[in-house]
């Protein structure tokens, strides 16, 4: 299989998705959306024992609504499941949705991760502030966004470092077809070998994109046990991966249940019951799968799961700390900018 990274390395690699951010530094939390120019067929993968999630039994394959127009994900634990309301009013204003007669519904699935405890000012008032949030989110979607400390990674945490929201792609030459991850990294597992620079995703790198310093020389037993202080329900990684390749919602699950290894293979430890992880997957449609299908799909599902590896490590690598008193060191102000 010939693979190599898109143009962008990013989620938006596959066309006719884009991506928009909007936070807040003194709430030190935000939304990140994610946008499909057309109805996308879309199901989602759920391991992590405390999801937070928004219309995700609508993804299910005998469900009537075949496709979806968005997803976004966001800070702020149940609070930020406002966020896909101000999603849903602005792809309202341009005329989007699901037809029920003349009224059109957008449908927008959504998860959350928890930050409400990561220093920043959660003394909202009445309602918190993610619906607006989300409208500006959506707003600002285009094919270039930034990774790190941004939309809803700007408060995301991992055992050890700073977390963060990444990206990645990976063209398959012989099918002809891409697939993009984008995860927002929270978890109660580490992204690196123990106190190392070194990223459990370092095999699947291309490339330096996060840091290039390889595979860990040794793995200290020690790594397997990352120093995580448990809170239930504040552990979350949310994940996307998305193909231009024309699936079905049975093969769109198919694909977000090979993603979800893409989690294992890039935190320690992973979908404990202490997590909220959950994987979307998406298909834009706009190329066909050929040959043996069972074999494409069992490829693309592969690849996915390297991508969203990929993901995950770029989210922490691209991190930076928090501007508050005794938050956590990022990657950087550890081992540097490479």
């Amino acid at each position: 299989m010939r693979l190599r990274a898109g143009a962008r390395n990013l989620l938006t690699d596959v066309a006719g998705v884009r991506v928009g951010h909007a936070d807040d530094a003194g709430l030190a939390s935000g939304v990140t959306a994610i946008v499909f120019d057309g109805p996308a067929a879309a199901s989602v993968d759920v391991r992590g024992g405390g999801p937070g999630v928004r219309e995700t039994e609508l993804l299910s394959p005998e469900r009537t609504v075949q496709a979806i127009d968005a997803l976004v994900f966001s800070g702020g634990s149940a609070f930020g499941l406002d966020a896909a309301a101000g999603v849903m009013a602005a792809l309202a204003e341009a005329g989007r949705g699901f037809a029920v007669g003349p009224a059109r519904v957008p449908i927008v699935p959504g998860a959350i991760l928890f930050d409400l405890n990561n220093g920043g000012d959660k003394d909202w008032g009445r309602y918190p502030p993610y619906r607006d949030l989300g409208y500006c989110a959506t707003l600002s979607a285009g094919e270039d966004f930034a990774l790190g400390s941004v939309g809803a990674g700007l408060g995301a945490r991992t055992a050890t470092l700073k977390g963060g929201l990444g990206s990645a792609s990976a063209v398959l030459e012989d099918l002809g077809v891409t697939v993009g991850a984008l995860a927002v990294v929270n978890a109660l597992g580490s992204a690196t070998v123990g106190e190392g620079a070194h990223f459990w995703a370092a095999p699947f790198e291309i490339g330096d994109e996060f840091g290039g310093r390889g595979p860990a020389p040794v793995v200290p037993p020690e790594a397997l046990f990352p120093p995580a202080k448990p809170q239930a329900g504040a552990h979350t990684t949310l994940a996307v991966v998305v193909t231009d390749a024309r699936l079905t919602k049975a093969e769109a699950k198919a694909l977000a249940v090979m993603a979800q290894d893409g989690l294992a293979r890039a935190l320690v430890p992973c979908h404990s019951p202490l997590d909220g992880d959950v994987v979307f997957s998406a298909a834009t449609g706009l190329r066909e799968l050929e040959g043996d299908r069972v074999a494409a799909l069992t490829a693309l599902g592969h690849v996915a799961a390297l991508t969203l590896a990929r993901a995950v490590a770029r989210g922490v690598y691209e991190a930076t700390a928090l501007p508050l008193p005794a938050v956590q060191a990022a990657w950087r102000d550890r081992f540097g900018p490479s």
